[in-house]
Order: C-alpha cells, then structure tokens, then sequence
C-alpha cells in the first residue's frame, strides 16, 4: 500500500461530462491505498481462505427483477464482445453479452479459466464481492473523494493522471482503447482487454492503474454531484461522502437496484466513446452488477 497524504485537491471537473461538475475544493485526511487493483492471484487466495461466493456464481432471484423471464435466473455475468458493425449506438447489448457462466475466476465465460491472468485484476466483481474481500483484508473500499484524490497523483486540476495531454508524444499511459470502440481497436497500448497491473507507469503517489484497465468499486452512493456539490467561500468539505441511498436509484428501474460511484474507467474507454480515463470522471453501477470490466482496489485508513 501507498500512503496518500492529507490534503485539499481540486475534485471533479467542469470541463467534460455534466455528472463531473462542479469542481470545488475538498480535503482528505491521509489514508493508506493498494499500489494496484486487487488481482486474480490475491481474490484467489481470499475465496480459498473463506469459501466466498460472488454474486455471479449464485443464479438471480425472478421475484427480485420484475418482469424477468425465469428461464434467464442463471448464475452468470456481463462479459464484452466485439461487435462486428454497430447498428444502434442505444443498444449496448450489440457488445455486452449476458454469459451464463462467466464469473471472477471463469472471466470469458465456462470454457475459459484464468491461465497466465494471475496478475490481472480480478472481473466479475459486484460490489458484495469487493466489500467482503476488504473486510477480510482488515481494509475498506474508498470514497470517491480519497480515490480521485489518490488518483490526481498530486497534480492539480489536471485531465489525466499524468497532466493534460491523454498521449503525450504518442505515449500509451493506461489500458484505454485506442480506435472505434466497439468495432476496432488498435491495440496501441498492446492489450485486448485486462492488462498485468503494472503494465504501465505509476501516477505521482506510486499507483497503478488508477486510470484504465478496470473500473473501480467505490463505497459511495451514486448521484449527480450537481444535486449535491455546493461552491463555498467560507469553508472546504472534509472527508466528503456520496449521495444517500435513496437518492441512488436509476429512475424508473423497476427492480429498486442501488447503485455505487465506480471510477478511473477501463479498457473499454475510448475517444469515441466514454471518455472516462480520467481521476474527476464517475460513473453509476448497480450493486448486484457484475462486468468484465469491473475491480477494486482497497484502503485502509489512518487513526486520528
């Protein structure tokens, strides 16, 4: 683990998507945070420890998502796939792929397995999953606000993790998508889909991976930060905390499904696409969620 000094940052941007704004000022205490995502080999080591199932080895209840077919009540997860055209940019089911099977250590459905992806992070990860690693790890998930402050590396206001150009002289900084997502990738950073966790290099306070590769579970509630983010002149919020619960919801989800800021986006981001290789962008996700998108990593916080 790195240990993030306290601080005041500049959090969230006014600059890119309208969930980001407004930026204003806040102040973390210091905390200690994983140098990488939790990988493959450390999830193992946990579920061997303590028997954990995830949430997608364990099939849906139909009584808990109104209106679903029974037959689709299969243990299961989300797992990408390249589409070879893209009719509809509305249906992201063109690229997600409901995969019966699929699961944290099974990553591109029954068939596959996690050879020579040991130190990889772990996918297929609800945020149950995430949470209980970290208790067992004498850890918790962070708040958006530590993880944007780990992430800026100590730049201020900067774009990216490592200042304000996303490929400097045509340098690969993260696992992002490099082309037209979802049709074609390049490949300019040399990977597919998850990349080794030190693949590329370490932001300012010695962390990998903040930006790209996976998304990242964080314990706040998920709301527009422009319901909640007031600009101050007499004083900068301390330690800040999501939106509450009730406030979480998708509108018009008839399954009441909470949801939970992910941050840092994945290799699924691209230029065209989900522009969230960035320490301000945040993004909603259901807790009962599970991607081959999706990790963690974890903190652990300082006493006063």
């Amino acid at each position: 683990m790195k240990l993030i000094p306290a601080g005041v940052f500049r959090m969230g941007s006014d600059r890119f998507y309208p969930e980001e704004a407004p930026s204003l000022d806040v102040r973390v205490d210091a905390f200690l945070i994983d140098e990488t995502p939790v990988t493959n080999a450390a999830f193992r080591r946990f579920v061997e420890a303590t028997g954990h199932v995830t949430v997608a080895e364990i099939p849906p209840d139909p009584k808990d998502y109104p209106g679903m077919d029974p037959a689709m009540a299969v243990a299961g997860s989300l797992v990408f796939q390249k589409p070879e055209r893209l009719a509809n940019w509305n249906d992201v089911s063109q690229w997600w792929l409901w995969t019966p099977g699929a699961n944290w250590a099974r990553p591109y459905g029954p068939e596959s397995s996690l050879d020579g992806l040991d130190d990889h992070p772990v996918v297929h990860v609800a945020y149950a999953d995430a949470e209980a690693y970290a208790r067992w790890a004498g850890k918790s998930l962070p708040t958006e606000a530590e993880w944007e402050h780990a992430a800026r590396g100590g730049l201020v206001d900067a774009d990216y993790a490592w200042g304000d150009e996303l490929a400097p002289d045509g340098a690969m900084l993260a696992n992002y998508w490099q082309g037209e997502f979802p049709v074609a990738n390049d490949l300019l950073d040399g990977w597919e889909r998850t990349s080794p966790v030190r693949s590329f290099p370490a932001n300012g306070h010695g962390l990998h991976d903040m930006i790209g590769n996976v998304w990242e579970w964080t314990r706040d509630w998920y709301a527009p930060r422009g319901a909640a983010a007031k600009k101050s002149a007499c004083c900068v919020p301390s330690n800040p905390r999501g939106a509450l619960k009730d406030h979480s919801y998708e509108p018009g989800d008839p399954a009441r499904i909470p949801r939970k800021v992910i941050k840092g986006g994945s290799h699924l981001c691209a230029p065209n696409y989900c522009q969230r290789y960035r320490p301000a962008a945040r993004h909603p996700e259901a807790v009962d969620t599970s991607t081959s998108h999706i990790g963690f990593r974890c903190v652990r916080r300082l006493a006063v």
